[in-house]
């Protein structure tokens, strides 16, 4: 059954493919590039590839605003280019899930160019549309977590049309069923070639609530800023009404229904609500939802063992067969080394990015890996004349976007921008980078890229770690201790946040054999105390 399941414990690389590799010299990455790279993907260990949206697109957001579902940019190449991608990441026994986005479209989908013209046709309540107030202003305080209100007005309609996210990325209405048809078709077209599953971008954003209900404020003091800049004035509400809605359990079922129906593909939905864990819990309950959940509650700043503790024990206490996926890295935070390493300097400390990788694979769960984080890449600077995210120049300076994180690959250190293109890339190539390129690491047994090939083809060789429950053990706050038990296996599992030495007595465990062959920076066993040198890592097995 677990051969089946081949997600659970999977470890899913994510690849933005604008900035992974530039097969033409056009300065924008590619899906050729991706082909060009499967050997390199396929050496890291990793089970499956998670690819950025691709799909036809004005840009405004990236490829996040969709203007066709069922066609490639010709940026990244066409459909045969995918069939190739598929075909050769198999033979290399790596999955491949995609992104859909189906709480919104571009503007200029077809779709939405049709129901803008009028209050009548064929497509006018596939988009959310609302009258203005008597005084004409907008039907609610709904906002935009990209800044502003969240309608815009259409003098076609004489009405606003919802966008929770940039004016250019209409909402769809999920009341309406032959929308839901239709988005559920778009799905079954990359099922039919091929694809093993889906991460489904912002999945809680479909429905909004039906009687257009105003948000109530937040008080201040309990204002957070997880998923979003906390300048942002979306901070300033509880968004109850314009997202996780109780009908979307229905269309999640919906599509649960639509991907049993091609056995081994998987669903993972991007969360991000009020109580991120309790709907997370909610979107995987049972077999008949998503497979597998993941929040931003480890996008966050917040690096303590006690915090870690705390996200994870929520989760568990609220999922019963439900299934999380944790990620500390992805396109729109800043990377996992610089937030969580710079106000301890520790941005650089090669040991630093290996523990934390190691620490995001042990707990319960799969794993979301954000590429550039097998090379330890720290967040790029980027210059405000070479912003690109609507996002930042929105929150500039105080928010600088999520350009840091998009910068280009870094394969060969001495070649035209470090590998990746020889034409001006699209984001600038990062100096600091250089020396982390692929070509640097590739052949240096202690590197950071050497270590995750050698954690990911190690812990294969442990159920416990991939499988087991998890239940954490009281120890000093930069130590984070838990144990991982599946079948007749029980792992001990202890890390240390800190860059001081820290200690821990195994008396309470009769018999502890180190278990070793990870290449992390290791502890030592002696006379029931484990030492855990800084960053250090030690797992061992309870008999």
């Amino acid at each position: 059954m677990l051969e089946k399941m081949w997600w659970r414990g999977a470890v899913i690389y994510q690849i933005y493919p604008r900035s992974f590799n530039d097969s033409n010299n056009d300065g924008i990455g590619d899906l050729p590039g991706i082909v060009e790279k499967l050997d390199y993907i396929a050496s890291l260990g990793v089970d499956a590839i998670w690819i950025s949206p691709f799909f036809k697109s004005p840009m405004k957001d990236f490829g996040y605003d969709i203007s066709d579902y069922r066609d490639i940019d010709p940026i990244f190449g066409n459909l045969a280019d995918f069939d190739e991608l598929i075909e050769k990441a198999h033979a290399l026994n790596i999955k491949i899930m995609i992104d859909q986005v189906l709480s919104h479209t571009s503007d200029q989908h077809q779709w939405f160019i049709e129901s803008r013209e009028s209050q009548t046709n064929d497509k006018s309540d596939w988009y959310v549309w609302a009258d203005a107030k008597p005084d004409g202003t907008a039907p609610n305080n709904w906002l935009s977590i990209f800044g502003g209100m969240g309608w815009t007005w259409e003098p076609r309609r004489q009405q606003y049309y919802l966008h929770n996210f940039l004016t250019s990325q209409p909402d769809l209405n999920f009341h309406n069923p032959d929308v839901r048809q239709a988005v559920l078709d778009n799905v079954e077209f990359w099922l039919k070639r091929g694809v093993d599953g889906f991460r489904l971008d912002a999945i809680n954003f479909c429905y909004h609530d039906a009687q257009l209900r105003d948000n109530p404020p937040k008080p201040k003091e309990l204002r957070q800023s997880i998923g979003f800049d906390e300048k942002n004035p979306y901070a300033y509400q509880y968004h109850y009404f314009n997202n996780t809605q109780d009908e979307n359990l229905g269309f999640i079922e919906s599509i649960r229904a639509l991907l049993d129906q091609y056995p081994g593909t998987v669903a993972l939905g991007e969360i991000s609500s009020e109580d991120s864990l309790k709907t997370m819990a909610e979107y995987t309950q049972g077999d008949s939802r998503l497979h597998m959940g993941y929040s931003f509650d480890l996008l966050t700043d917040n690096f303590t063992a006690s915090y870690i503790k705390q996200v994870v024990k929520s989760l568990e206490a609220s999922v019963s067969d439900g299934w999380p996926c944790w990620s500390i890295s992805n396109h729109d935070v800043q990377r996992v080394v610089t937030r969580w390493g710079a106000k301890n300097n520790l941005t650089a400390a090669p040991n630093f990015a290996k523990m934390l990788f190691a620490l995001i694979s042990s707990l319960r769960g799969s794993v979301c890996s954000y590429q550039g984080e097998e090379l330890g890449l720290p967040e790029g600077e980027i210059a405000f004349e070479d912003i690109q995210d609507p996002y930042g120049k929105t929150f500039w300076p105080q928010f600088k976007g999520r350009d840091g994180c998009r910068t280009p690959h870094p394969w060969a250190k001495d070649e035209t921008n470090a590998g990746f293109s020889e034409n001006t890339p699209w984001l600038p190539m990062i100096d600091s980078h250089k020396p982390l390129a692929v070509s640097e690491q590739d052949n240096e047994p202690a590197s950071i890229l050497n270590s995750y090939r050698a954690f990911t083809h190690w812990r294969k060789q442990h159920p416990a770690l991939l499988y087991g429950d998890i239940e954490f053990i009281e120890s000093a706050e930069d130590l984070l201790i838990f144990t991982r038990t599946f079948e007749q296996q029980k792992m001990l599992v202890c890390f240390n946040l800190s860059d001081a030495k820290q200690s821990f007595s195994t008396a309470a465990f009769n018999q502890l054999t180190e278990q070793t062959g990870h290449k992390l920076a290791t502890a030592t066993l002696a006379d029931n105390t484990i030492e855990l040198p800084a960053f250090a890592c030690f797992y061992g097995e309870i008999k």
